[in-house]
Order: C-alpha cells, then structure tokens, then sequence
C-alpha cells in the first residue's frame, strides 16, 4: 500500500507534500514522530506505542504515527528545535527541552512543590494554563498537544545518607529542569544527562548523585548499582507532563478529523499514563529493596530549606523574565483559589 508521509520538504522554500488526504484516498497519512525517550522505556515508550496502535485502529487506517527511537531522525537533544523550524513533523518530549530559550515552558511540565496530578490538570485545562502554553508555542511554530501525566517523581540516587543542608555542598547531581536552579542554590552543582548518560557518570566518578524519574523508570537504568541511597518525595516533580508535538503549519493542513483524533488519542494516552505510574511504582520499589537499595524521606527540615530556595528561584526568575512572571502568576492564583476546595476536600 502507498503512504503519504506527512513531511517537511527538506530544500528551502519547499510546500508541505500531501497534508491532506484527498477525498476517497485509501494510502494512509503518516506522521513521523521523532523521541527524545527511548521507545523501550516503560510509561513513556509504552505510551508513545500504544499512542500508534490507537490512531491507526480509530482512524480505520486512514492516519498513523511512526514512531523513530533517539537520534534516529535527529539528535535527541534538538529533537523540539528540529519540529519548530520544520525538519520533522513532530516529536515525543515534554515542555522543558524549550525552556533554554524561555524558563516558562517549564511551567507546562513540572513545577517544584507543584501541584499533584488532579490540581494540574485543573489548571491546565480550565485554569487558563493550556491557552498560555498554546500562545508561546504557537509562536515557537509548535502545536502542543498534552499526552502523558505521570505520578510524583523520586527525588534522587545518592551514595551516602543526606541528613542536613550541609551534606549536599559540593555535590556534584545530575537534576532537570528548574528544581536544578534548587540545588545549586544549596550548594550542589548540577548536569542535565540523557537517560543513558547517568550510570557511566556515576561509575567513572563525574556525578556523585541523580534524579531522573519515577521509580519504574529508574529502575532500567540500574542506578542502584552505583548509588543505595533513595529518596523521597519528588518536591521537584510532583506531576509530570510530557507532549506530542506537530510542526504547526502541518497541523494547520491536516483535516479537522485528524486534529480531533490526535487530541482525544492523546487524552486517552495520558489517562492509561497516570493508571500505569500509579501501579507500577510499588513493584519497583521492592525489587530495588531486594538489591540493597534503601528507600528514604526527606527530612522535614531540608524539605523546609528545598521550599524556600524555590520560592527564592521563582522571586528572580520572575524579576528577569516577564513571562515566566505571567505565567507563574496565572498558576499561582488558581493555586490560592484551588486551596479552599483542597483545604475542605482532602483527608487532613
């Protein structure tokens, strides 16, 4: 069977070939998908798959996704950039990989001590927080489409015990996105490592700890080799939010059914996403527990220095960029509206 691939042209100037399927065609549309995560991970390759399945099956064939692993289309790290000025049509990542250019973007992906899974969702989708995120990515080029959410993050491997403030001066962490603006405030320089970076750089001795994700996904990357000690809770990442984005003039050309399909799989997509975190974390954990690893909580008096350093980062990076200021300012106020149901619905 033929295919319309769904593609930039690669020579300067070029029209976008076959954007919209002619009436009565039967070749199906096909919208390459470059990842920054690897399609073996668990959650977030599984999603990416199964995001496929779903909108080859409901779209009868008509439309479908081809999934490319990291570094196959382009490099992983300049996957986002490469949907923005039109290499390829679209890709799997979440919003801080824009974030060099604007410290914003981190608010539509996770934010320290944020909101849990409910509470962002509530913002995002009738809090204004998905408007503000379309307008700056629109003029990046870029339809955003939320895809997965998942449940709090760990808070990181280290190889000793962490029991004051003063322990984390010096150290040198591997940490993402603004909770590594955290850290260094308390001492500790950070690296923004690929997935597949973490374990060599504990092993040859150029980090001394890392956070990456939930315990499901840390687990392939077998950290607990080099690090036992394991803590908890994710205050960076309490709810995590990662996206599929199409080039938007492509979006634009693609019919009405396909723009609608694509969201409502990638709704579905994020529902089975908080399912699957939630159940899988425990599993993780006793294995880990069965190698030696020790699970621990943080403190509350570091969780105390962790929070204020944060509300230290938010009162700069609001000073010197206006629109993370206006971002932050529309979550914050749902968040101080949001805290009277929260105050009178949750168990104290």
């Amino acid at each position: 069977m033929n295919v319309i691939r769904l593609a930039v042209a690669v020579v300067a100037g070029m029209a976008w070939g076959g954007a919209v399927l002619p009436a009565g065609a039967v070749s199906p549309a096909v919208i390459d998908i470059a990842s920054t995560f690897p399609g073996s991970m668990p959650i977030l390759g599984d999603a990416a798959h199964g995001l496929a399945r779903r909108v080859a099956q409901v779209s009868g064939g008509e439309l479908a996704l081809a999934f490319h692993e990291p570094g196959e289309l382009v490099p992983a790290a300049d996957t986002v950039r490469r949907v923005a000025d039109g290499t390829i049509p679209a890709a799997w990542a979440g919003a801080g990989w824009f974030a060099p250019g604007d410290s914003a973007y981190h608010m539509f992906s996770s934010v320290p001590f944020g909101p849990g899974i409910g509470e962002y969702l509530a913002w995002l989708y009738h809090g204004g927080g998905l408007e503000l995120a379309r307008e700056m990515f629109h003029r990046e080029g870029v339809h955003n489409i939320p895809c997965i959410l998942i449940p709090p993050e760990a808070s990181g491997w280290f190889r000793k015990e962490i029991s004051t403030v003063a322990d984390l001066r010096g150290l040198r962490m591997r940490f993402f996105g603004l909770g590594a603006r955290v850290m260094e405030k308390l001492g500790a320089t950070t690296y923004q490592l690929p997935p597949g970076e973490i374990l060599p750089a504990m092993q040859q001795d150029r980090i001394d700890a890392a956070e990456f994700s939930l315990p499901s996904l840390d687990q392939p990357l077998q950290l607990y080799t080099a690090a036992r000690f394991y803590y908890f809770p994710g205050w960076h990442q309490q709810a995590t939010f990662f996206d599929l984005y199409v080039n938007k003039s492509l979006w634009e050309r693609l019919p009405l059914r396909h723009q609608a399909l694509l969201e409502t799989a990638c709704g579905e997509a994020m529902r089975d996403s908080i399912a699957a975190g939630e159940a899988a974390q425990w599993q993780a954990m006793k294995e880990m527990q069965a190698e030696g690893v020790r699970l621990k909580r943080w403190p509350p008096a570091i969780l105390v220095a962790f929070e204020k350093a944060w509300n230290e980062v938010v009162t700069e990076e609001s000073a010197k960029n206006p629109n993370f200021a206006r971002v932050y300012a529309s979550y914050a106020e749902f968040r101080a509206n949001y805290a009277i149901w929260k105050h009178f619905s949750n168990m104290q």
